[in-house]
């Protein structure tokens, strides 16, 4: 006999939504480490250190204009500084985002030894931002950025030799070179590894070996690596297919602002098998379907996905009780606000 579902929501959904810091303070911190780098690798005196420090503050603050002149002042010879300006034109701090000038700036900034200047400065010379395209440039200081202790720059190396760009094409140095930054226990690294082996150059694909380095990452929180993990486990890519297990995965990636994640997720939930007492969808199933659904039908881009979530969506509300939905709407739009400044 089927049981009408109860009118108090099962709490343990709260768990919905997790915090991360905004992109914002991540910015922040980008410029926190550069601080601590330049001073290390290139010593200033201690006006140059006091004007710097209260450049950061003022940046920390929000007070553009303030930083970016007091960058500016010093920009001529401190790294730190050029490196500062730069992250101004790429993020578009107090002023329109420009690239061009961004990479100007990355590439006085690398000549200085800051070790993420190097390495975006290979991404400027790989993608002909501000000059024409130079993959052999571009190796070059990647492998700086390498040796200064950036090590994730072997894998955007690795994509110069995957494709041939610049470079002689070598699959099988690629691997090596990415490999040897996730030996070095970096998370995107590993994340990098999986998509190699997926998605790189045929004569490497395996499907096993994507698993496993995904498998490394998400077990490390990489939203990425939970993603694809999810998505060979759904589709059964190298393996049975597994839609428990890709759920759990799908939903990790998603529970972090993943937002590629939200439709799976929201699928796999709606299709979940019914509970054998009552011959439709557990509580808590059909509360994750909603949460999902809607949070899916709140950020996506594509009209097909819409339409499908709206369908999906008329039939869990023609069962669940109209009771669950200010909390669960609450808990949808605090999920969208914590994760709105992020991008995937």
């Amino acid at each position: 006999m089927k049981q009408p579902y109860r009118h108090t929501l099962p709490m343990q959904l709260f768990s919905f939504h997790s915090s991360l810091a905004s992109i914002a303070k991540q910015i922040i911190c980008w410029s926190s480490l550069a601080l601590v780098i330049s001073l290390g690798a290139a010593p200033a005196n201690a006006d140059d250190q006091r004007e710097l420090r209260q450049a950061q503050k003022a940046l920390a603050a929000g007070d553009y204009d303030k930083a970016f002149d007091q960058y500016k002042k010093k920009s001529e010879h401190n790294p730190l500084a050029q490196f500062s300006l730069a992250l101004f034109y790429d993020y578009g701090w107090g002023r329109p985002i420009d690239r061009a000038k961004a990479c100007h700036w990355y590439e006085k900034a690398a000549q200085g030894d800051i070790p993420a200047a190097a390495h975006f400065l290979g991404v400027c010379l790989a993608k002909g931002i501000h000059r024409d395209a130079d993959g052999k440039q571009a190796a070059h200081w990647f492998q700086v950025a390498a040796d200064l202790g950036h090590h994730y720059s072997l894998c955007d190396m690795a994509e110069l030799y995957m494709q041939g760009n610049g470079v002689t094409k070598d699959p099988a140095k690629a691997l090596g070179l990415c490999q040897q930054a996730a030996e070095h226990d970096v998370v995107r690294a590993m994340t990098r590894m999986g998509l190699f082996y997926l998605e790189g150059d045929k004569t490497i694909q395996e499907p096993g070996s994507a698993s496993r380095w995904f498998e490394m990452a998400a077990q490390r929180n990489a939203p990425e690596a939970q993603y694809y993990l999810g998505t060979m486990m759904r589709d059964g890519v190298g393996q049975p297919k597994q839609p428990t297990k890709a759920r759990f995965w799908f939903e990790q990636a998603a529970s972090q602002g993943y937002v590629r994640a939200y439709y799976p997720t929201a699928e796999l939930y709606f299709n979940a098998p019914a509970d054998p007492q009552t011959d439709m969808w557990s509580e808590q199933d059909l509360a994750k379907a909603y949460l999902w659904l809607t949070t899916t039908q709140q950020s996506s881009q594509s009209s097909k996905e819409k339409q499908q979530v709206a369908e999906m969506l008329e039939q869990v509300l023609e069962v669940m009780p109209e009771t669950w939905r200010p909390n669960l709407d609450t808990t949808v739009a605090e999920h969208l606000k914590a994760h709105s400044n992020q991008t995937n």
